[in-house]
């Protein structure tokens, strides 16, 4: 038993009563919601100590953001952060009310609680939490791959521990709300909702925080419809670093564009009046506000934190006379109910709490991989992923080919949106989006601000909003600014609500190198082992012309069907590339295509017998030139970096005997590491090689051709392997 739960008897006791300007039938429905997160704290502690419990970070001292919940809807989508569990019970019990009122015909206004439906609702909620703790598989929206706040009936959207990592999506929800209006699509969101994103003070200072919150205001300031309510949960330290005193106000205080809101979270009624008065705010103006909350923390950042390494006592006990439980108390007392009634009802909640946690020892757990990893298998892709066939046969390039695919996308799915920087009135670096936003209008083809982050947050929000996402990434070397959004966020969705929430989106990244030295590395990325070993997201590497479009519906297809998250890396070098073997040979045209490319499947050229180059991107031409001067050479195309092409690889492998892996990409973390250690792993016990890009990154002019993966080093490596 903690020091903050022996004590809290005899603090209530010493404690003087308060008024309070709320109906007490909703101060009290907020007290149970607040009881029941502080003892879902105590619970997983006491489940850890059993060996039973796997996750620490509690809620206690932030029990006040219940009034958050209570100035809310249970229809507005939340994201939130660790330490909102008195929210989620809060809200659980809002929603529980709202349906028990439908179901008798009444009024869906503020209800007498806790009523019947308020604590069966809650009840379940806290089941939920246990689960979560206990890493159950009946947790209903991990399914116990982790202990998160989700559930998709209360519009509650499940969130990693990845500090403000949430903060962008929050924006792209808020963003959607107005555009899927527009646009006639479905949205799960109601037209007026808000939606509320809470994090801590330490999270505050995160880059990803302030570009997401900088996004919301750039939007804002245009005019466009934002209604976010950013929540500041200020205890005042992170782990153990503290923050100045004043800073959150200094730093958002007086942000122009940001209405700033400021209420002392240990105080239900000070909260429940200032929350209520910022959500009404961003509902009637569908614009951002700042909600700082000055909130305690109780019972150290987890279990296995000992805040008397950095923490002196009077600092905890001070804390400890702040707890928001007490500051309810007060109120309670203020309405006539005694000491000791608060303080049954608290340990009431603890009898209720503790038999829940007793139930949720030894559930099953996830008993094998392929039970862990079943959010992200992929599915088949439907046969209406084919292009629609060409009005006639001109051949195109690549980016007229990826110009004619996304029109195709646009023009068959209204809740298609293309958007990134420079790709609407300027139509692309490269003119991939040209003309694209004068056909289907800027509300579907637009420009973003510069900031990776928001473009990739924007895209997860729409994702979850109803809408299919086409965000572009204007350079591979850019998307190391954001890949957080990908890897922890993007992937992770479906993972961590067992499918029930997903954010499909066919991000296109202009990459690769060859630029004949234009650019340096910034320009000629070929680092792509950041996207490798992302779970379940879909890496398409097209090199032609007819299989870029292909491709491109394909992932289309898998992002709208299964709520794929697909990578779709373009060959900056072979954007305009109408030539392969000599001038004027135009063999690397091709008419728009007619045929589907499933998901992992390669494409070969030739029926040689004696080596198999097995390539990609820009090493296709390249080794299909080698294999013109060397007969007996056959050529793989990938396509697929991810799935990989498994079944073709062997196949074309074994066809031959001798496997030359070309690699544009680095020696170290690269392409070919994959791809011989998936032969090997097959058993293929033929002659490999490889051959690759240095360990460097590109540098400016001539000097590029001494660290790329050339021609001349494909054909030496080749003719070893041969025996020449």
């Amino acid at each position: 038993m903690s020091q903050v739960d022996e004590l809290f008897p005899t603090r209530v006791r010493a404690l003087k009563p308060a008024p309070t300007a709320h109906p007490v039938d909703l101060v009290s429905r907020l007290y149970d919601a607040q009881l029941g997160s502080r003892h879902a704290d105590l619970a997983a502690r006491w489940l850890q100590s059993q060996g039973h419990g796997f996750y620490t970070i509690g809620s206690s001292g932030h029990e006040g953001n219940a009034a958050v919940a209570a100035a809310l809807r249970p229809t507005d989508p939340a994201l939130l952060h660790y330490r909102s569990g008195a929210f989620y019970l809060a809200r659980a019990a809002q929603a529980g009310e709202i349906v028990a009122a439908r179901s008798a015909g009444g009024a869906t206004g503020p209800l007498p609680l806790p009523s019947p439906a308020a604590r069966s609702a809650a009840g379940d909620a806290m089941r939920d939490i246990l689960l979560g703790v206990a890493a159950a598989t009946s947790e209903p929206i991990s399914g116990g791959r982790h202990k998160v706040f989700g559930r998709h009936d209360l519009a509650v959207i499940p969130q990693t521990s990845t500090i403000a990592s949430h903060l962008p999506r929050a924006m792209g929800v808020a963003f959607s709300i107005a555009r899927a209006s527009k646009l006639g699509v479905e949205s799960p969101w109601p037209a007026d909702a808000v939606v509320v994103t809470s994090f801590g003070d330490a999270s505050a200072n995160h880059s990803t925080a302030t570009g997401a919150i900088n996004a919301a205001l750039h939007a804002s300031y245009q005019g466009i419809p934002m209604p976010l309510l950013l929540v500041c949960e200020d205890n005042g330290i992170g782990i153990s670093v503290r923050t100045p005193d004043g800073w959150i106000k200094q730093a958002y205080g007086q942000r122009p564009g940001l209405r700033y809101f400021d209420a002392d979270g240990t105080d239900l009624d000070a909260t429940l009046t200032m929350a209520t008065e910022a959500a009404t705010f961003v509902r009637r103006n569908r614009r951002p506000a700042f909600l700082r909350l000055r909130t305690v923390r109780l019972l150290g950042h987890a279990g296995s934190d000992v805040e008397a390494a950095y923490r002196t006592p009077a600092e905890i006990i001070a804390d400890e006379e702040l707890d928001p439980l007490l500051g309810t108390a007060r109120i309670l007392l203020g309405a006539g109910c005694s000491p000791t009634e608060i303080i049954d009802r608290y340990e009431a909640k603890r009898t209720e709490v503790m038999d829940l946690a007793r139930e949720v020892i030894g559930l099953p757990q996830l008993a094998s991989a392929e039970a862990v990893a079943a959010p992200l298998k992929l599915t088949t892709v439907p046969e209406h992923a084919l292009p629609t066939k060409s009005s006639d046969e001109e051949p195109l390039t690549l980016s007229q080919s990826i110009n004619r695919a996304l029109a195709d996308v646009l023009t068959a799915y209204p809740e298609s949106i293309a958007f990134g920087e420079d790709v609407g009135r300027k139509g692309g670096v490269y003119g991939v989006t040209r003309g694209l936003q004068k056909t289907f209008g800027a509300a579907r083809v637009f420009d973003t601000l510069l900031d990776e982050q928001s473009i990739l947050g924007l895209a997860l929000g729409a994702g979850v909003s109803g809408l299919l996402p086409l965000p572009e990434i204007q350079y591979l070397a850019y998307l190391h600014n954001a890949e957080d959004q990908l890897r922890g966020e993007a992937a992770s969705l479906k993972f961590f609500s067992q499918g029930q929430y997903r954010n499909p989106m066919v991000l296109r990244i202009a990459g690769y190198g060859y630029q004949k030295g234009f650019g340096g590395h910034f320009h000629n990325d070929d680092a792509i082992g950041v996207l490798r070993d992302i779970p379940g997201i879909v890496i398409a590497s097209p090199s032609r012309p007819d299989d870029a479009a292909a491709m491109l519906h394909t992932c289309t297809a898998a992002a709208r069907h299964d709520g794929a998250v697909c990578v779709y890396l373009e060959p900056i070098a072979l954007y305009h590339r109408r030539d392969l073997h000599e001038d004027g040979d135009a063999a690397w045209l091709a008419p728009y295509p007619t045929e589907h490319v499933p998901l992992g499947k390669a494409r070969t050229y030739g029926d040689g017998e004696d080596l198999t180059l097995v390539t990609f991107g820009n090493g296709v031409p390249m080794s299909l030139r080698v294999a013109e001067r060397l007969p007996g050479v056959r050529v793989l195309d990938l396509r697929w970096l991810a799935p990989l092409p498994l079944d073709d690889l062997l196949r074309e492998a074994q066809a031959t005997g001798r496997v030359l892996v070309v690699d544009e990409t680095r020696r170290s973390g690269g392409v070919s590491e994959g791809v011989l250690a998936a032969l090997v792993d097959a058993g293929f016990t033929g002659r490999m090689s490889r051959v690759t890009s240095e360990d460097t990154f590109v540098p400016l002019g001539a000097a590029a051709q001494h660290v790329l993966l050339s021609e001349e080093t494909i054909e030496k490596a080749a003719r070893d392997l041969l025996g020449q």
